[in-house]
């Protein structure tokens, strides 16, 4: 057990510590505001205030820890070895900045409640971040600094006793549109036929006509591939499906089809399956719990994962919506526009509530890459876009943290737009479980 020092134990203070100490260290810790008594305590200990009291180990600390509301914060990025930190401190803190504080900046999302500037589908762009602006998204800056700090407690009290982190990868699908062409009603259907024939789009027509006509496979129906790399692979993966009802960003099959729900329920056989809140459901709050009640009846079994469609999330209403309605995981926290640790850290953490001041249930698991992410906004190759792939994999693996993917299923076509892009998935595989 460690024993911590500080002048003033906020809920701030405990939430950066648990997700350093605890959630990244494995570390078990107290916290104490009794200067005698941790002056005079024989256990590992360390400080964390404004100076040092003694010849403990001593982190000097920011302020924001101590602060309630939401303020502009003064960050200035500096290179510190072989990465960056902000939040710089005197030189007699054992490290140059304040780990902690720094910790809680990125992985509260405080700069998401900040005055900042949306993009067309209103989220919180990734040039408007700090990890952007400072050149360190590609890095996950919290796991990096908590390992140090673990590796100044060793040095100090050798016989500490570290937990065990183990590497992970987690395979993400999202299914927006089950088929291209199969099950999507009469009039959307005809629909289809009829923009074929004003495009004059010949090849279209006859690859639509022949997969209603089930002579030819539908091509988003990838599923087949998808269950043998899980199974080729051992890997965990977990499905989100859209149930929407039919809306200009909400285009899936109809959620009552019941080749669809068969569909849904030969995958919840196989993986993990989770609710891909619609567009719509954004505002309409009523929709997302009828979204959550259909899946839920579709397999039988309680929902607890989400991943928002479009990537859409407002703190803190996204989250206390799904929080709600009994949702334990959600698996939104990554960028559309760009790769890497959107909360700067490859571990999952527990949601901090900024307005409320509290640690919440909902456990976030941040993602790293997207497929569209690397085709539509990086406009990359798929020969490229495996280097870059692998790139973030070498990061995590550094840190033994847990790499998660995000993929859909008609990326997984290999055809049309998506023309190799199946082995990018394939590769991604083999070096995230290598």
């Amino acid at each position: 057990m460690l024993l911590i020092y500080s002048h003033k134990i906020t809920p701030r203070l405990r939430y950066a510590f648990d997700v350093a100490l605890k959630g990244i260290l494995g570390l078990d810790i107290e916290f104490t505001d009794d200067v005698k008594a941790f002056t005079e305590s024989k256990a590992m200990k360390m400080s964390y205030t404004r100076s040092a009291l003694s010849d403990e180990i001593f982190f000097q600390c920011k302020d924001l820890l101590f602060e309630t509301g939401i303020g502009e914060q003064n960050i200035n990025v500096f290179e510190w070895g072989d990465t960056k930190a902000f939040f710089a401190v005197g030189k007699n803190s054992v490290l140059p900045f304040d780990p902690f504080a720094a910790t809680f900046y990125l992985v509260s999302r405080y700069e998401e409640y900040l005055p900042h500037i949306r993009d067309s589908y209103d989220r919180f762009e990734a040039n408007e971040s700090i990890a952007y602006q400072g050149n360190f998204i590609h890095r996950p800056v919290v796991d990096i600094w908590a390992l140090k700090v673990g590796e100044v407690l060793k040095e100090k009290y050798p016989n500490i006793k570290l937990g065990e982190r183990k590497y992970k990868y987690i395979s993400t699908i999202d299914i927006d549109n089950a088929f291209a062409y199969r099950q999507k009603g009469i009039m959307r259907t005809l629909g289809g036929f009829a923009r074929a024939i004003l495009k004059l789009d010949t090849k279209d027509f006859l690859r639509r006509a022949k997969v209603i006509l089930g002579t030819e496979k539908d091509p988003y129906d990838t599923y087949e591939f998808q269950f043998k790399v899980q199974k080729d692979y051992n890997i965990k993966t977990i499905y989100f499906f859209l149930l929407a009802d039919y809306g200009l960003n909400d285009k899936n099959v109809p959620h009552y089809n019941r080749h669809f729900q068969s569909l849904i329920k030969s995958i919840a056989d196989l993986a993990e399956v989770g609710i891909h809140p619609s567009f719509g459901s954004n505002k309409d709050g009523s929709r997302l719990k009828t979204e959550i009640e259909r899946l839920s009846g579709i397999v039988h079994k309680e929902i607890t994962k989400s991943r928002q469609h479009f990537l859409i999330l407002h703190l803190p209403h996204t989250y206390r919506r799904l929080i709600d309605l009994n949702i334990e995981e959600d698996h939104t926290m990554g960028y559309a526009v760009e790769t890497g640790f959107r909360a700067g850290t490859c571990t999952p953490f527990y949601f901090y509530d900024l307005d409320l001041e509290t640690k919440t249930k909902l456990k976030v698991y941040p993602f790293a890459v997207m497929d569209a992410t690397l085709k539509y906004y990086k406009k990359i190759s798929p020969e490229k876009a495996i280097e870059h792939t692998q790139m973030l994999i070498k990061e995590v693996k550094k840190v033994n943290g847990t790499f998660i993917s995000l993929w859909h299923n008609e990326t997984l076509s290999d055809e049309g737009l998506w023309e190799g892009w199946r082995k990018v998935y394939l590769e991604t595989v083999k070096a995230a479980t290598a």
